[in-house]
C-alpha cells in the first residue's frame, strides 16, 4: 500500500511516498481502507517543527476491512470515520474504536472528514464557553475547517454578534458567507472588541491580543495546538476566564456525550444548519502540497487527501 512518511533529511517537513505492507488491527481497533484523509493543523505543525520524524495523524474515513480482538460495535463492510493519531496518510489505516463513528448512508467520505472531527471541536469549544443568547462571539482562524463550523454554530446558537478573525482581507467574503456579521484582521488594533466569548484556534502570539479583546467577565476557549502564554493580570483586569479544551478528553472520558454530539452534527448538516466547506481534494502522494496550503494560510475550509 502507499503511505506517506515524514523524514527530516533534506529539510523540515519533507513527506516521502513509500510502499509498505498494510497494518494489522490490534485489540479494540479497526483496519480501514481509507477513502478520504483530513489534514489537521497539529500534524502540519509537528511535521514542520519536529526534531525527528513524525508519524502523520489525521482524520480518516473509509470502509472497515478488518477488526481486532474484542471489537463488537463495528464489522467488516461498515463505513466509518475517526481520528488516527499515527500513520493516517495511507491507503489503509488503523483506527481505535473509541475514536470511530459510523458514516450515514448518503454521506461521502469527504463529507465525513470535513464534518465530524472539526465539528466536534467546534461544538465542544462552543459548549465550554457557555455562550448565552445575545452575547458577542469572536472566532479566530475563522476560515479553517473548525472555524467555519464554529461560526455557523454560533449563529445557530443565538449569539447576538458573530465576528470572524482572519489572516487576510481576501477571506472576508468567504467567512461572511458562512454567517459572520463582521470581519477583523489579526493585525487590527483591538479586534473590534470587547467580546463576551472568544473561540481561539490559533494560539501562539495571538493569544495575548485575544485576551485583551475580552469584555469584563468574558471567556476565552483555547483549543489550538499553537501554545502561547497569558499574563494573569490581563485576566484579573477583566475578571475573565481562560478555558482549555481538548476533544480527546471528551472522546475517552465522556463517550456518551461524544456520541450525542456526533449525531447532532449530522442532524444539523441534514437540516441545512451546518455546511461543510472543502478547500481542495488533493492526491495522497501530494501531501506536501496539502501541508503548504495550511502553512501559508491559504485554505478556505478543510484540506482533504484522497488515496
Amino acid at each position: 500500500m502507499l503511505r506517506m512518511r515524514h523524514e527530516v533529511e533534506g529539510g523540515p517537513g519533507v513527506l516521502v511516498a513509500e510502499e509498505v505492507d498494510p497494518p494489522v488491527a490490534g485489540p479494540g481497533e479497526l483496519l480501514v481502507r481509507t477513502e478520504a484523509i483530513g489534514v489537521t493543523l497539529p500534524t502540519v505543525r509537528k511535521v514542520r517543527e519536529g526534531n525527528g520524524p513524525v508519524s502523520c495523524g489525521g482524520e480518516v474515513a473509509g470502509v472497515v476491512v478488518g477488526t481486532g480482538e474484542g471489537v463488537t460495535a463495528f464489522a467488516v463492510g461498515d463505513r466509518v470515520t475517526g481520528l488516527c493519531f499515527a500513520d493516517a496518510y495511507a491507503e489503509y489505516a488503523v483506527l481505535g474504536t473509541a475514536m470511530a463513528s459510523p458514516v450515514p448512508d448518503g454521506a461521502s467520505a469527504v463529507d465525513a472528514v470535513a464534518l465530524v472531527r472539526s465539528g466536534l471541536v467546534a461544538r465542544g469549544a462552543y459548549e465550554a464557553a457557555r455562550v448565552r443568547p445575545g452575547e458577542s462571539v469572536l472566532v479566530t482562524a475563522a476560515a479553517s475547517a473548525v472555524g467555519t463550523l464554529a461560526l455557523q454554530l454560533a449563529k445557530a446558537g443565538g449569539a447576538g454578534r458573530v465576528v470572524a478573525a482572519v489572516s487576510s482581507a481576501d477571506k472576508a467574503g468567504f467567512v461572511r458567507g458562512l454567517g459572520a456579521d463582521e470581519v477583523v484582521l489579526y493585525e487590527d488594533a483591538d479586534w473590534g472588541g470587547p467580546y463576551d466569548v472568544i473561540l481561539d484556534g490559533v494560539g501562539g502570539d495571538l493569544l495575548g491580543p485575544a485576551v485583551r479583546a475580552l469584555a469584563t467577565g468574558g471567556r476565552l476557549v483555547a483549543f489550538s495546538s499553537g501554545g502561547g502564554t497569558v499574563e494573569a493580570y490581563e485576566l484579573l483586569l477583566r475578571g475573565a476566564s481562560l478555558i482549555g479544551f481538548q476533544m480527546r478528553a471528551i472522546a475517552l472520558g465522556q463517550p456518551e456525550l461524544y456520541a450525542r454530539w456526533r449525531s447532532e452534527l449530522w442532524e444539523l448538516r441534514d437540516a441545512g444548519t451546518l455546511r461543510t466547506v472543502v478547500h481542495e481534494e488533493i492526491p495522497l502522494a501530494e501531501a506536501a502540497r496539502a501541508h503548504a496550503a495550511i502553512e501559508q494560510r491559504r485554505n478556505l475550509g478543510k484540506v482533504v487527501l484522497v488515496p
